[in-house]
């Protein structure tokens, strides 16, 4: 495995770069509309009734943390911005995140996650940006797989899972931990192995 650490990748419509203090306000200002937190799940539940915590005051200090980390060469996570042809107001705009986060002690098998804007759903970014960043894990960094999920009722992101050449190998359910999804939930667990993911892109030649 190469610890390359989040370098800048480049689609047809988006630009993926490593975090910056610059956007991050606009990066947890998405991340509390509803319609984003309710399927990112971010916080313990020990948070969940003090609405203060959540404040950009408060949050502040951890994003800080966070981006001091960002260029490390074991870091994968990426701000995506929206190229300006493709922003409703013809200038670059950050419009979510993905990240290929440690799996338990394994370095070498990742988990994966994303959010977008609301505004920009239902347009294949999500699907655009994680594919990329799959190509530059497999490829470049050459991690062993893709141990993930999904909460079953994300039917977004489970078609994204889908998409891209994903396994599911399970559904589970279990009480959720996180502040922003209550309750006993089903979570849908998809696998991508470095075999397969080299074979779907064979097949593809």
């Amino acid at each position: 495995m190469n610890l390359l650490g989040s370098r800048t990748i480049e689609t047809e419509r988006l630009i993926l770069r490593s975090s910056k203090m610059e956007e991050q306000k606009r990066l947890w200002e998405i991340l509390m509309i509803p319609k984003v937190n309710k399927w990112y799940l971010v916080g313990a539940k020990k948070h969940a009734n003090n609405p203060k915590h959540w404040t950009w005051k408060n949050q502040e200090k951890f994003y800080k943390v966070k981006v001091d980390k960002a260029d490390n060469n074991d870091i994968f996570v990426w701000s995506v911005f929206l190229k300006p042809k493709y922003t409703n107001s013809g200038y670059e705009e950050v419009i979510g995140q993905v990240s290929a986060q440690e799996n338990k002690e394994d370095i070498t098998i990742r988990d994966v996650g994303w959010y977008i804007d609301p505004i920009y759903q239902g347009k294949g970014f999500a699907t655009e940006a994680a594919k990329a960043m799959l190509a530059y894990m497999f490829k470049e960094v050459k991690i062993n797989g893709i141990f993930s999920g999904a909460v079953k009722d994300n039917i977004g992101s489970c078609r994204i899972f889908e998409k891209l050449g994903f396994s599911k190998i399970a559904e589970v359910e279990e009480d959720s931990p996180y502040t922003f999804y209550d309750g006993v939930v089903t979570f849908s667990k998809y696998e991508l192995t470095r075999e397969d993911y080299c074979n779907n892109e064979n097949s593809r030649i």
